[in-house]
């Protein structure tokens, strides 16, 4: 069944590169189906790969490969949480690993150009208690790239 809502990311011409690697990286996260072109159009021929529906933990996703017209911004992004910081290791360092790039504050980029954020729940809830705990906890991740944990608990207990 399709799903009422999908998220449909442009890719230049690797989509079904991208999707397999996220469904490699993440739980939860399959490739459900690769369709080709029926005809030629503005940035391929018939019978490339021209649609790829996937999953990235749980979210159903179109990647559509759509030639070099548009590129990714931090306008959108991917939120992973993670549960400690060998969890935010092994998905920032598959991502930056695999060709991507490191940016501030939980942020990194894949080799397609897509942005994520590998966000620790430790995180989050602090920024979600306000007051002193969140302010503490948002000025230790303002000096990071990766999240460190134990930095984010040490602020959080003030």
């Amino acid at each position: 069944m399709i799903p009422k809502n999908t998220i449909c990311v442009w890719y230049d011409k690797d989509a079904e590169e991208a999707a397999n690697f996220y469904a490699a990286t993440f739980p939860d996260s399959t490739v459900n189906a690769v369709h080709r072109a029926p005809g030629d159009y503005p940035s391929g021929k018939a019978g490339d790969v021209l649609t790829v529906e996937f999953t990235v933990c749980g979210i159903p996703c179109i990647g559509l490969n759509g030639g070099p017209a548009f590129t990714h911004s931090e306008a959108f992004s991917f939120q992973i949480a993670t549960d400690d910081q060998e969890e935010t290791d092994r998905y920032w360092d598959a991502i930056v690993g695999n060709g991507g790039a490191e940016s501030m504050c939980g942020w990194c980029k894949d080799k397609w150009g897509v942005n994520w954020q590998i966000t620790p729940r430790v995180l989050t809830e602090a920024m979600a208690s306000g007051g002193d705990i969140a302010r503490r906890a948002f000025a230790a991740m303002m000096e990071m790239q990766k999240i460190d944990v134990a930095r984010i608990e040490a602020a959080v207990a003030g």
